[in-house]
């Protein structure tokens, strides 16, 4: 049983996780009209894909061209001033603020530098973008985006692997099973594939944003009830981030979140799942992003080998534009939808705990 000194701890952390997401929140809105000013000066603006290159999205989106994009370096860079400026503060006053500096060595060291990097590789891709640089409607073409998520996936790798002496997995209901080296392999899979995931699922006003906030808000439960209560608290801090990021980011959005936004946000998804050893969960808390890739990969396969889409467009949420939805109609279902599958993930979470 839980003592009265172990419940005060928990809820004086449980204080500190709903204090550090309401404190990232108003700093995000804070610095969001500095930001947005930076993004207008520096001439940060969407480049559609023409007609000929994709006819539907065209069509689609073409009223949004020149709509201010790189919004996402708001929750970045909310989460990285916090961070530095409790451990900072922690420092200064000789521990004072160590309430509120949730920098840990084993808990967030990989996570936050997952998160910077991840999110200045994006910004640099959303500079070519904005220039029309590179791929179709600029940016990095895909094989190279691949190359830098794997370089991101096998350094994250490595670090779980050898220095945290990290190699297994749990599996609901079954416990922890020792997979040896193949930890390696599969870490890269989840971080590539939760990069590659997010960036498809960034097309409609608020969409990443609002499926990410689901998924973080199950990852952030589940590192809290782990004990893991550093990386909850930076859970909290994307949490609020993304809350002030959607406040100007929902239909019609003032600005769109950019690859250095969805970059960062998947890759980081993909190192919290690895951190609380809920891989298998995290289709549950991300669902969206999965039924987003699973399309691009339908229909590629599709076109390929039968020379027949199965989708009128992808990823999916086009689709059902092209059908007559709404597009706010489309984002509020898709969110609806993250919610219910992470409130599942959850369920099955605490269950495997109760039964294992």
């Amino acid at each position: 049983m839980i003592g009265l000194l172990g419940l005060n701890f928990i809820f004086g952390q449980a204080i500190r996780v709903i204090l550090i997401t309401v404190i990232a929140f108003l700093v995000a809105l804070v610095l969001t009209p500095f930001w947005f000013r930076i993004i207008k000066k520096y001439q940060m603006r969407k480049q559609i894909r023409t007609a000929d290159e994709a006819p539907v999205y065209n069509k689609l989106h073409k009223a949004k061209e020149g709509t201010p994009t790189a919004g996402g370096l708001i929750i970045w860079t909310t989460v990285a001033l916090l961070a530095l400026f409790f451990s900072l503060m922690a420092f200064i006053f000789d521990g004072n603020w160590e309430y509120l500096n949730f920098i840990d060595r084993a808990e967030t060291y990989l996570p936050i530098a997952a998160l910077l990097i991840a999110a200045l590789l994006g910004l640099f891709d959303d500079w070519l973008g904005v220039l029309r640089i590179g791929s179709s409607g600029g940016g990095l073409k895909v094989r190279y985006k691949l190359v830098a998520h794997t370089l991101i996936a096998a350094v994250g790798a490595w670090w779980f692997y050898f220095k945290l002496d990290w190699h297994v997995i749990n599996i609901p209901f079954l416990g922890n099973f020792e997979i040896g080296f193949w930890y390696f392999p599969l870490f890269m899979f989840i971080i590539i594939a939760s990069a590659f995931s997010a960036n498809e699922t960034d097309g409609l006003d608020g969409l990443l944003g609002g499926v990410s906030l689901f998924a973080f808000v199950a990852l952030t439960a589940v590192a809290f009830v782990l004990g893991r209560y550093h990386l909850a608290a930076f859970g909290g801090a994307i949490i609020g981030s993304l809350l002030a990021f959607l406040w100007f980011n929902i239909y019609p959005a003032k600005f769109f979140m950019g690859d250095t936004g969805s970059m960062s946000l998947g890759i980081t998804m993909g190192v919290v799942a690895m951190l609380t050893n809920t891989v298998l969960l995290l289709p549950f808390f991300a669902i969206i992003l999965v039924a987003e890739s699973l399309s691009v990969i339908l229909q590629m396969i599709s076109k390929k080998a039968f020379k027949k889409k199965i989708f009128l467009s992808t990823p999916v949420h086009h689709h059902f534009e092209a059908l007559g939805w709404p597009e706010s109609q489309v984002t509020m279902r898709f969110w609806i939808i993250s919610a219910v599958f992470a409130s599942f993930g959850l369920v099955i979470f605490f269950l495997a705990r109760f039964f294992n």
